[in-house]
């Protein structure tokens, strides 16, 4: 009993410990070309909590910490971010739902052109916190129970995201880069999950979605005129396969379009650009798992295209009280 209560207890945690990957886009979620992870949308336990920890060095023609990918041609930035946060699993119309936020902060340097002046910013400190709620509203119902958690396979999944960002970080309004954005955003979107073959650590094979829209407020106080931002379409994609039963690889590509800016009445370019990159997960152990990333921009050598490279490495922790309860007394006999 004593070895099969252990073997429960890892098996749990492996599933749920990437909960934490909190944007994610928006986050890791949302900044920058940093897109929502791989296996950022599967399910847990009711009651599950994961802490993830975010880190970044990006470079490109636009501002990593705002989402609205707005390009300065002949720009360049260099940043480097970190992000923590907190998410919850919990039980809506019996279906999966986790709440999450996340507290981006870091420095930001580099030059800008405005009016065909060029100029060199920097800062740092806090960006805008952003909320998010998930509710799975297609696949396999709430798990509630260990035996629950046991039987889960995604199957055909699609979920439903909210995202809303407070504009409270850090802002400037005589400079044009920084970390607060000076206005409310966010994204509806509808993550899918398509498993591919058997439900087998160390076998799994995903394919996974995220079709989303971005909107954004005004800034009426950019650099004394009003900033306004079109409505931004992202889609992210990942192939992602277990290559062990503790290491996993996935492919990943993202689109963007849309989002065309205006300062007054000067309008920018819309976005349509597709970045790729790759990235690796590991689990450290039952409660702790890594990962790296490296994306980035292509088809971006016209003035206007977007640019962006970046590396991201995340650990998260991720625990349940009934899991931790049930290690407890495991341990003591």
């Amino acid at each position: 009993m004593k070895e099969y209560i252990l073997s429960i207890v890892k098996m749990t945690f492996k599933r749920y410990a990437i909960i934490g990957l909190v944007i994610i886009n928006a986050f890791c979620f949302r900044q920058s070309v940093a897109q929502v992870p791989a296996h950022f949308y599967w399910k847990s336990l009711t009651g599950a909590n994961g802490v993830p920890l975010i880190f970044e060095s990006i470079s490109g023609n636009t501002n990593p910490f705002d989402p609205a990918h707005t390009v300065n041609p002949g720009a360049y930035f260099e940043a480097t971010m970190a992000m923590a946060g907190y998410a919850k699993f919990f039980p809506l119309f019996d279906r999966a739902t986790m709440l999450s936020v996340i507290f981006p902060m870091g420095r930001i340097s580099g030059e800008t052109i405005i009016g065909g002046e060029t100029s060199k910013e920097a800062t740092k400190g806090f960006g805008d916190p952003m909320l998010e709620l998930d509710i799975n509203i297609v696949g396999p119902k709430v798990q509630r129970s260990i035996p629950d958690l046991l039987r889960y396979e995604p199957g055909f999944s699609v979920d439903l995201i909210m995202d809303l960002a407070m504009p409270i970080g850090q802002y400037n309004n005589e400079q044009a880069l920084n970390l607060g954005q000076n206005r409310w955003y966010g994204r509806l979107g509808a993550p899918v999950i398509w498993q591919i073959g058997p439900w087998v650590p160390g076998k799994r094979t995903t394919l996974e979605f995220l079709p989303g829209v971005w909107l954004f407020g005004d800034n009426s106080d950019y650099l004394g005129k009003t900033l306004k931002t079109d409505p931004a379409f992202q889609l992210d994609a990942h192939l992602s396969r277990d290559l062990t039963h503790n290491f996993w690889a996935a492919l990943d590509g993202t689109w963007y379009t849309g989002g065309q800016a205006s300062v007054d009445t000067t309008q920018g370019a819309e976005l349509n650009n597709l970045g790729i990159g790759l990235t690796f997960g590991y689990q450290i152990n039952e409660n702790l798992n890594f990962t790296f990333g490296y994306k980035s921009t292509i088809d971006d050598d016209a003035p206007d295209a977007l640019r962006m490279d970046g590396f991201m490495i995340t650990l998260v922790y991720g625990w349940h009280s009934l899991i931790e309860g049930v290690k407890r007394l495991e341990s003591s006999e």
